[in-house]
């Protein structure tokens, strides 16, 4: 039984790490969409989506923070860097 649990625990963490691996081979190939700009500011910030605004370059996206506060995050959209306005 232990053998079994330890080679499915084996198998989850190998193909969890190959699933890691080809979405960063994607994500630096792919442009980043509106709904990949959300996803990133979420995972930087956390809270609600209040707008988001399309440039040539990059995404605003303006969050709610659950304190209250608002912030506008810029998302490049060819690297998926984000930073702070």
């Amino acid at each position: 039984m232990r053998v079994l649990l330890s080679l499915g625990f084996i198998a989850c963490v190998s193909l969890a790490n190959f699933s890691q691996a080809a979405t960063a081979t994607q994500a630096s190939h792919a442009e980043v969409d509106k709904k990949k700009a959300v996803i990133l500011a979420k995972k930087t910030i956390g809270g609600k989506t209040l707008k988001i605004t399309e440039k040539t370059d990059f995404y605003t996206v303006r969050i709610l923070k659950s304190d209250g506060h608002v912030v506008d995050l810029h998302i490049n959209k060819k690297t998926g860097e984000v930073k702070k306005d």
